[in-house]
């Protein structure tokens, strides 16, 4: 999913399935940063295990039980 907001900003988010994310899973958001340049603020994929991992400038991988959860 690529959210655009009015002012041209641009959010990557991607879902996947499974408990491990790898480098490679990040293509997809590395083109989008590539393609959008300074309009690229972040890129998250949201999938089933449970740490936020980070992948570099602006990109995360994010437990996607992390939607429902709320901590203060």
């Amino acid at each position: 999913m690529v959210l655009e907001t009015p002012d041209g900003r641009v959010v990557g988010i991607e879902v996947k399935a499974g408990a491990t994310i790898r480098t490679d899973d990040l293509s997809g958001l590395r083109a989008l940063q590539r393609i959008t340049g300074d309009r690229f603020v972040a890129g998250y994929i949201l999938y089933t295990g449970a740490q936020t991992l980070p992948f570099g400038p602006r990109l995360r991988a994010v437990p996607i039980e992390a939607l429902w959860r709320c901590e203060p």
